[in-house]
């Protein structure tokens, strides 16, 4: 980076990125400039990446990174509550670059406790907002289908808030993952009815208060509702952007189940999830440490987002770091 130019990530084709040197943005007003330790690569990503049709390209400089922190280096007018030098979580748009521009209500200042930990906050926000309207409680049963890094933060929280976890994912490593954060059972994702089986089996029939469905793709989705017990909640949590679903009402209509769709919209809801993600890693509930499996440089944004497609044994979360 020089004084008036900073380094950022440019899609140029399906599968193709340039790191080019752009103009250094400046903080309009309500404004911060945040010069970024790092972004997380989110599975959202992927499809734009791919090159659908309705894409198009370049991207602008440093678009799709949307998972950034780091540290507040400009202000722009009327910003009174920050100040340069704060560490922040930043719900920005254009984060896979040195340096963003994000509004001042749309970062969380991060506690001196953190150090130099990572704080990809928008995706830990999203777990903390998931859990929230999945409503589980102590005594509850609750299986997650699909144990990526969403579906292990949320086995965390579900174990750390009393609920028995049910653990269904098609990795191993993933699997004995989900042990460690609490999960009491696991299943591997291979057979749709062996799986109803052991689920009827080990709820004595009875199947679960709640079922997080976190894959995003038809066949889980089918499977969330097979777990799902009579007056049970089924919470999909699965980014499902490719195409349009199917799902079997009749089943849905007869156990008389709750579906929440628990994606967030609102700028301020991922905010706030931000800020509850920040108070249950201060508190223990969440320790995502040990899934930030993978780190890349920035020139190096093509193969973190491979690898986000094809999970390589091991891979739980890709971050780019700065």
């Amino acid at each position: 980076m020089t004084g008036h130019s900073m380094r950022a990530a440019i899609v140029t084709g399906p599968g193709v990125v340039e790191i080019d040197h752009v103009p250094l943005p400046t903080p309009g007003k309500g404004q911060v400039r945040v010069k970024l330790e790092g972004c997380g690569v989110c599975a959202s990503n992927l499809t734009p990446w791919s090159g659908p049709e309705w894409m198009q390209f370049p991207t602008a400089a440093g678009s799709l990174g949307h998972e950034g922190w780091g540290t507040i280096d400009a202000l722009g007018a009327e910003v009174t509550d920050l100040r340069v030098g704060d560490r922040v979580a930043a719900l920005s748009y254009n984060a896979y670059a040195e340096q963003d521009l994000v509004d001042a209500s749309a970062v969380v200042r991060l506690p001196e406790a953190l150090g130099d930990q990572p704080f990809p906050g928008e995706p830990l926000g999203c777990a903390m907002n998931i859990h929230a309207r999945a409503d589980i409680h102590a005594g509850q049963t609750v299986a997650i289908i699909g144990i990526g890094f969403l579906g292990a933060l949320l086995t965390q929280l579900a174990a750390k808030a009393g609920a028995r976890v049910i653990a269904i994912g098609r990795r191993p490593f993933a699997l004995d993952l989900a042990r460690q954060f609490g999960a009491a059972e696991t299943i591997p994702m291979d057979d749709h009815y062996a799986i109803i089986d052991q689920v009827r089996e080990l709820t004595g029939g009875r199947f679960c208060d709640r079922v997080i469905e976190a894959v995003g793709m038809q066949w889980p989705l089918d499977l969330a509702a097979e777990l799902t017990a009579v007056r049970g909640r089924l919470i999909v949590a699965g980014y499902h952007q490719d195409g349009p679903r199917q799902v079997n009402m009749q089943l849905w209509n007869w156990r008389g189940i709750d579906v929440v769709n628990a994606h967030e919209r609102d700028p301020q809801a991922y905010i706030q999830g931000m800020r509850d993600a920040l108070t249950a890693v201060e508190d223990g509930r969440i320790d995502p440490r040990a899934l930030y499996t993978h780190r890349y440089p920035l020139d190096r944004l093509g193969e973190a987002l491979d690898a986000t497609r094809d999970r390589p044994d091991g891979f739980m979360k890709a971050l780019i770091c700065l």
